[in-house]
């Protein structure tokens, strides 16, 4: 698009805007400053670099699109390729199972920082800073539960590994000079009615009671709840309810993963409530169709919401954004850069939200002026404030990303076994 086309369409969008009091420029700098936490695991459809075994937990990636990353080059490699077609500056969101294990056998219990030497000195070369995750599915003794398993080995086994993922955090966090936020997520459940719903909960906190013992100054702990996995469909020991009793009791970020909710729920109205009690929130931002299903974000009504939330809580510096989707049925790179910018421009909406006057209309009782403004609002040209944020971040503007993966398609992707 050619950039003086999209110049005197900022210049009319910034007008229109002005009229409501909103400032563009000051909504481009704040939305500057917003990063996203990519995740690294829609590059290879959750395989990671432990071994090749098929994924279990209540995880799962559906489709077969040729050309996903196969090692830790690759990986990063798909990785740089799509931040480099998503405004802005980012981090990314790593999980223990990619860790560079030099082809040696290094079980759970036994990883160290050393096996992400690697990653840190990559991020400080591209300027991504790292978040980090705990991995309790896929493996031998993952079995239905892990942290809340009565078995004394396989808990101890879990709570060592998870202590061990802090440890790496903090190191990753004092490396970047930016904590990590390290997210603790176990697949623990039922496939049918059990009659120990207490006592897997007892287990579970007493686990994370030793997990979180030791104190940290550069990584930030959140913990994640989950409605139900694939195969534990009957009874999740870390639902909601237990994981902001947790959250609140142990002051705790909480992750709220917009695919681990009944289909009815709106995760954006949660955020007001959660905040009033915990430091801060996490968001794992994907597109559930029925259920948990991980596809790519998409600017909809939810992600939407979502963002305008955040926004009208004032909650930008306490609500952390990142993605969790992975869709193996499509170009994986594309389902990046769809997915981030989506997100992106979503939040961008809610920034340029006329939130005052609205609120002055809320505050006098006048309804149908407030939903009157609520719909024009959707057709002011935010677009035209999009196309002028990517093309100060010199990336394409528009459509023009899908030729530019299509191209990296052709010369890298396809040619991979």
């Amino acid at each position: 698009m050619k950039q003086e086309l999209i110049e005197k369409a900022y210049e009319v969008a910034r007008e229109r805007y002005a009229a409501y009091g909103i400032d563009t420029e000051a909504v481009l700098d704040l939305l500057q400053r917003v990063p996203l936490s990519l995740h690294c695991w829609q590059a290879d459809d959750v395989t990671g670099f432990e071994s090749a075994g098929e994924l279990t937990g209540g995880i799962q990636a559906t489709g077969n699109y040729p050309g996903k990353a196969r090692n830790i080059d690759e990986l990063r490699q798909d990785i740089l390729k799509a931040a480099s077609l998503i405004p802005g500056k980012h981090r990314l969101n790593i999980h223990e199972i990619y860790g560079e294990f030099g082809g040696k056998k290094v079980d759970r219990d036994e990883v160290g920082v050393e096996h992400f030497e690697g990653w840190m000195q990559w991020s400080k070369e591209h300027g991504m800073p790292l978040d980090f995750n705990t991995t309790s599915f896929s493996h031998p003794k993952s079995g239905d539960l892990s942290l809340s398993n009565p078995d004394k080995e396989i808990r101890d086994f879990w709570i060592e590994h998870s202590k061990r993922c802090r440890a790496i955090a903090e190191e990753m966090g004092r490396r970047q000079g930016t904590p990590c936020i390290m997210n603790l997520w176990v697949h623990d459940g039922s496939k049918d009615i059990t009659v120990n719903r207490k006592l897997y909960r007892e287990l579970l906190k007493d686990s994370l009671d030793q997990i979180f013992a030791e104190k940290y100054d550069n990584m930030r702990d959140c913990i994640e709840s989950k409605v139900f996995g694939i195969g534990l469909e009957s009874y999740t020991v870390g639902s909601n309810d237990f994981y902001i009793g947790y959250g609140v009791q142990n002051n705790k970020i909480v992750t709220l993963d917009t695919g681990h909710f009944h289909p009815t729920e709106s995760v954006a109205d949660k955020l007001s409530s959660l905040l009033l009690y915990v430091p801060e929130v996490m968001l794992h931002v994907s597109r559930p169709v029925r259920w948990d299903s991980d596809h790519v974000t998409i600017m909809n009504d939810e992600t939407l919401d979502l963002m305008h939330e955040i926004v009208r809580c004032d909650a930008l510096d306490r609500v952390h954004i990142g993605l969790d989707y992975f869709d193996a049925s499509i170009n994986r790179i594309g389902a990046y850069v769809v997915g981030s910018r989506a997100t992106q421009k979503s939040l961008l909406q809610a920034l340029l939200e006329p939130l005052a006057q609205l609120r002055k209309y809320e505050a006098a009782g006048q309804g149908f002026e407030r939903l009157a403004l609520l719909e024009e609002a959707k057709t002011l040209p935010w677009n035209a404030v999009w196309d002028m944020f990517c093309l100060r971040n010199g990336v394409p503007v528009g459509d023009e990303f899908i030729a530019e993966v299509e191209q990296y398609e052709r010369d890298v992707t396809s040619k991979r076994n």
